[in-house]
């Protein structure tokens, strides 16, 4: 087995300190030894994120069941100026859960007790750890879902998404999850429990500190509990996928659809031909639902009601409309809810194909909508003025045109350090002019916070940095993410 050894070092304005084998002894005595993970080979799935980008060296993860323990864990490390990163599900996109050293790795895994579900008020109490997936079996036979759906739902955590906002398929319907958290339990860094666990929808006291948490990316505090706000469950859902020729074509479905199909329009998805092609030839068992030709689009639309009938009428007619103005080349409606999940899981494996293709560079931005496909256009453009081929380097785009969400990915066959000049700033300055946001749903992270100045001036960094301050004063919570160097450090 694998344990710390004492290695003193200082990280940007703060001095933190390598946790010990005595402080390993201290975690063990509050989570038991099966609370904690300290084997070097068992350390790699939370020292390395998903698409193996970014990596630390923890030499411990702690996993408490309780919030208690998760209080004395980080009051421990606060004491002794350790570094302390919460670890949800892993899923990220910009190594905002990943050490950038040999900081502690707190893991919220085992936070996964529901605690109640209100079936009158639809307000379900949850542990930080309980997997999005989990909780949302847990609310269908209660006639009540998550509002939130994501691909990593089957391994994300509750915590994880609350600590990034987290948006997914349906925020046209639900919103980003701030709309739906009522109350949450946190644990400051030096282990006072912060309780704000309400559960009334309406709470007009002053502060409304939770906000606070929400999407802060745990560098203020540990979520340890949540209640949320939970939809009834649709009893009627259909889904359509859609080609059109050209994304302005694409433009005039979506606010044909939002028109035809009003209130039960849940989800607008859309992919370029690049992006289908690739998932079709890299997932097995997907199924083709027809020829796009380059330069096309597919639009995935999804209404999700109360009547069958009304809604599959409704979806009819718009298709009938799209179809008259020209506006669709072709289509197909799910008759079953087997044959929408095949429609969906052409969606959801982009990203999965998009990772077994070779190194991958992953831009999740949001952008006004009438201009949301011109960066995968401008990127493509200055490849070529770089003489970059697409066999070198092929982007391809798709994401949450309901809400203006693009997700940008470029694929190389191997991590390519003159791509990646070519895309940043490039893409962030691009997407800042443009009116956008260099993240929409996924965080800073390590990856963004350089360029977190072009999207914050120095009045909103400089009041950010203060609330880091007054929140975490010796900065041992999630160091290295979100707030760039200079902030923090005056």
């Amino acid at each position: 087995m694998a344990v710390a050894r004492n290695l003193p070092r200082e990280d940007g304005a703060f001095g933190f300190t390598s946790a010990t084998a005595e402080d390993i002894d201290v975690f063990r005595s509050i989570v038991g030894e099966e609370g904690l993970v300290t084997d070097a080979e068992d350390l790699v799935p939370y020292n390395t994120d998903w698409m193996k980008k970014w990596s630390g060296s923890s030499r411990v993860v702690v996993l408490p069941k309780t919030t208690v323990q998760v209080s004395r864990v980080l009051a421990h490390c606060h004491a002794r100026a350790i570094a302390v990163v919460p670890q949800g599900g892993n899923t990220g996109l910009v190594g905002g859960s990943i050490p950038t050293r040999d900081e502690v790795i707190l893991s919220t895994s085992r936070l996964n007790e529901i605690v109640a579900f209100d079936a009158a008020g639809g307000v379900l109490t949850c542990g930080a750890g309980c997997v999005l997936e989990a909780l949302d079996a847990y609310l269908t036979p209660r006639g009540h879902c998550v509002p939130l759906d994501l691909g990593a739902k089957g391994t994300c955590q509750i915590g994880g998404n609350v600590s990034t906002n987290a948006g997914g398929v349906r925020v046209m319907r639900y919103g980003a999850l701030r709309a739906s958290v009522l109350g949450l339990e946190v644990v400051l860094a030096d282990g006072t429990v912060l309780d704000l666990l309400r559960t009334n929808r309406k709470d007009n006291t002053g502060y409304d500190l939770k906000q606070l948490f929400i999407g802060a990316e745990g560098t203020l505090g540990v979520v340890t509990k949540v209640a949320i706000a939970t939809p009834p469950r649709p009893t009627a859902v259909s889904v359509a996928i859609l080609k059109c020729p050209n994304f302005d074509v694409v433009l005039q479905l979506f606010a044909l659809a939002k028109t035809a199909l009003g209130e039960i329009l849940s989800a607008v998805e859309l992919m370029d031909s690049l992006a289908v092609e690739t998932a079709m030839a890299r997932c097995p068992g997907l199924k083709r639902p027809m020829e796009l030709e380059d330069g096309a689009f597919a639009v995935l639309l999804e209404t999700s009601g109360s009547c069958e009938e009304h809604d599959k009428a409704k979806m009819g007619a718009l298709l009938d409309r799209a179809f008259a103005a020209e506006i669709v080349d072709d289509g197909v409606i799910a008759q079953d809810m087997s044959q929408a999940a095949d429609l969906w899981a052409i969606r959801e494996h982009v990203p999965v194909a998009a990772a077994t293709g070779g190194y991958q560079y992953k831009y999740d931005v949001s952008v006004p909508i009438p201009r949301f496909y011109e960066l995968v256009r401008a990127v493509r453009r200055r490849f070529q003025e770089l003489s970059l081929a697409e066999d070198r380097a092929a982007a391809f785009g798709y994401g949450h045109l309901g809400d203006g969400n693009l997700h940008l990915n470029v694929v190389c066959a191997r991590k390519d350090d003159e791509v990646l000049r070519a895309l940043e700033p490039f893409v962030f300055d691009w997407v800042v002019a443009a009116g956008g946001s260099i993240s929409a749903e996924h965080g800073v992270g390590q990856h963004k916070r350089a360029f977190l100045g072009l999207q914050k001036g120095p009045e909103a960094l400089a009041l950010m940095a203060a609330i880091k301050r007054a929140f975490d004063p010796r900065g041992i919570l999630n160091p290295g993410k979100v707030l760039p160097d200079d902030p923090v450090s005056q």
